[in-house]
């Protein structure tokens, strides 16, 4: 073979070659031409594809009838979707909140009487509860001192039995509240001591933390009131919640101090935790906050309720809302009042003795007058006497007479 023959050969294999190449080519681009024509016929015919009910499928789709436009009726223009314009919020002021049977807070007198409110941020909320409770009780101020993460296990963040003091010294107050322990489920330490919560040792040394507590108030005679945890949303909360109120019962009152359960306020027929039960007035209302662990409003009144009891029995008329400062500004001259009558010995009325027989000025009994003679026989004369009965009542059960036959005309 030449090589004139072999350089043939070789155009002739690639000129096969592309030629096969650009054939394959045009039959892909065909085929995605057809594919493309395909898909839009689908697409169309799909948009002018109705749905019939079965009712039309088997008798077939009937035209509406139209209804004939009134004569003057305008051609309607397509109005625009207009979005009404935003209304500038009204400012709320204090008196609008308020309903309109709340009687205005009073001016506190002088000499009101103080309720001092401590612990952490339930008393705060308890506080604020007790205010709106005592607020028409011009002898009472309530006083809140509360440190919203305190508590009796950390002493380094804050110290109550270095702070409680000199409240009790600057304020002086009638009556102490304390609701504490809600930040306390956390480790125990101090010098030489490093326990976690619920231990032996840690419940023993919280312990001796709440009767000292409670021996600052109780030692200066002033009474305390101890209020209570509140169930929580976790279980795990609401379970420490019931040894510590155990605890903080038994300590309190062992130093003369008073306990107060509020726990069924905030607890379902069940026990089990609500976040929407009855306030102070029987109505439905939402008590906690959304973290299902802070009181909302109506939650903060409800804690006061249980509070309030017990302070107006230890104040009693102090905590009346009706209570009057005596004014000793002005005098009173005797000189100008008018002259007392004289009193006579015959104005006087004697003394009775109890063991006086005539207290009335008679010696009988009422009733010991003999009864006023009969003239009539009674029943029993009749029947003691005579031997006869009367007949019995028409109708009892012992009357045997025969009903009487009816006269036939």
């Amino acid at each position: 073979m030449t090589v004139e023959t072999e350089l043939e050969t070789i155009r002739t294999n690639r000129l096969r070659r592309t030629s096969g190449d650009v054939g394959r080519r045009m039959g892909a681009a065909i085929m995605a031409c057809c594919l493309l024509l395909f898909l839009t016929a689908t697409a169309q015919a799909q948009q002018r594809y109705e749905r019939r009910s079965i009712m039309e499928f088997l008798f077939g789709r009937q035209a509406a009838p139209e209804r004939p436009a009134p004569r003057d009726a305008a051609p309607r223009t397509p109005r625009r979707a207009a979005h009404p314009p935003k209304r500038a919020a009204r400012p709320v002021t204090k008196a609008a909140t308020l309903a309109p049977d709340t009687p205005a807070a009073a001016e506190k007198l002088p000499d009101a009487k103080t309720v001092l409110v401590v612990g952490d941020f339930l008393a705060n909320g308890l506080g604020d509860g007790l205010k709106e409770a005592f607020a028409t009780s011009p002898g009472v101020s309530i006083q809140t001192r509360g440190n919203v993460a305190s508590g009796l296990v950390r002493a380094d963040y804050y110290n109550w039995p270095a702070q409680l003091p000199k409240m009790l010294d600057d304020l002086k107050p009638a009556i102490v509240v304390v609701t504490l322990g809600a930040n306390d489920r956390q480790t125990m330490t101090a010098p030489g001591l490093n326990e976690k919560f619920g231990s032996d040792t840690w419940t023993l040394a919280y312990e001796e933390r709440v009767q000292a507590f409670a021996k600052l108030v109780t030692g200066r005679h002033i009474p305390l009131l101890w209020i209570g945890l509140p169930p929580f949303g976790s279980s795990d909360m609401t379970a420490d919640a019931v040894r510590l109120n155990q605890l903080y019962q038994s300590q309190v009152e062992s130093t003369g101090g008073e306990f107060v359960d509020l726990w069924g306020g905030f607890t379902d027929e069940d026990g089990k935790f609500i976040v929407t039960g009855s306030d102070i007035n029987g109505q439905q209302v939402r008590l906690r906050t959304a973290d299902d662990v802070n009181m909302t409003d109506a939650g903060r009144r409800k804690m006061a309720f249980y509070a309030e009891k017990p302070i107006r029995r230890l104040l009693g008329d102090q905590a009346s809302p009706d209570i009057v400062r005596l004014d000793t500004s002005t005098s009173v001259d005797p000189n100008a009042a008018p002259p007392a009558e004289p009193v006579t010995p015959e104005a006087l009325t004697p003394p009775i003795s109890l063991s006086d027989p005539e207290l009335d000025g008679g010696s009988a009994l009422l009733g010991n007058a003999p009864p006023p003679p009969s003239t009539t026989p009674t029943p029993r004369d009749l029947l003691v006497e005579k031997g006869e009965v009367a007949p019995p009542p028409a109708g009892r059960v012992d009357d045997f007479r025969l009903p009487a036959k009816a006269s036939t005309p």
